[in-house]
């Protein structure tokens, strides 16, 4: 896999370096002097190229100069999610036929600046953790823990009899989500961009929650409307902590 743009490849080399393979700098890029540096200690293989080069590896997108192979996205596998999120009282994302990858890693980015959350999703009809992903992410996939399963339902099941309150966040209809009070620890249910929650997995809620709107007619983009419940749910448990 490829990581491409300054932040994401800091961050990657701040917290995550030993799974970096190599790294291309552009001639004359002001982090140059830095990335070699990291790239020494680590003993990471570092390349500086001419700009020609780099626009050719980068196919004509905005790498900003930087660019780095790293090994494949290490999923974990759910069980050890669940025990680290409940050892940590982590709150989880289950996300639910989302198979956008820019959405996803808007998800990654959000649950990663907010904290204490992990991310679920189904192998099947999902997006999975690709080079798009971890662009749009831009470092936060080195601070959220990732598990796909092939049951979503199952994997609600068991965190249901760990003591997880799940809720499912839908476009209209449920609770007003200032207005919720949620119960940790909290599993969140997001749906698909087109068809939201699954009514097979509806049957395992204990609630479902809605963003009302200042306008009827508009509904947010999915990544943008787990961002806003993802901060809610972060604000209710520092006021009960």
């Amino acid at each position: 896999m490829r990581i491409y743009g300054k932040n994401p490849v800091l961050e990657r080399l701040k917290s995550n370096p030993k799974s970096i393979k190599k790294i291309f700098v552009e001639e004359g890029n002001p982090e140059a002097d830095y990335i070699r540096s990291k790239s020494r200690k680590w003993g990471i293989p570092f390349h500086s190229i001419p700009r020609e080069k780099m626009v050719h590896m980068v196919r004509n997108l905005n790498a900003q100069g930087v660019l780095m192979e790293v090994e494949e996205f290490a999923y974990v596998s759910f069980p050890e999610l669940l025990d680290q999120a409940c050892a940590e009282g982590q709150s989880l994302l289950f996300l639910d036929s989302l198979v956008d990858p820019q959405n996803l890693g808007g998800i990654i980015r959000s649950a990663a600046c907010l904290g204490d959350f992990a991310i679920v999703l189904s192998t099947h009809d999902s997006a999975g953790v690709t080079e798009t992903v971890l662009r749009v992410a831009s470092g936060g996939e080195n601070h959220v823990t990732v598990a796909r399963v092939s049951n979503l339902g199952n994997a609600i099941s068991d965190a249901k009899k760990a003591g997880y309150w799940i809720a499912g966040a839908v476009v209209d209809k449920g609770q007003n989500l200032y207005e919720t009070e949620f119960s940790f620890p909290l599993g969140l249910v997001v749906g698909s961009e087109q068809k939201g929650i699954r009514d097979i997995l509806r049957k395992q809620l204990d609630a479902v929650v809605s963003i009302p709107m200042a306008q009827e007619r508009l509904s947010m983009n999915v990544a943008h409307a787990v961002t806003a419940f993802c901060y809610e749910i972060t604000k209710q448990k520092k006021q009960k902590s």
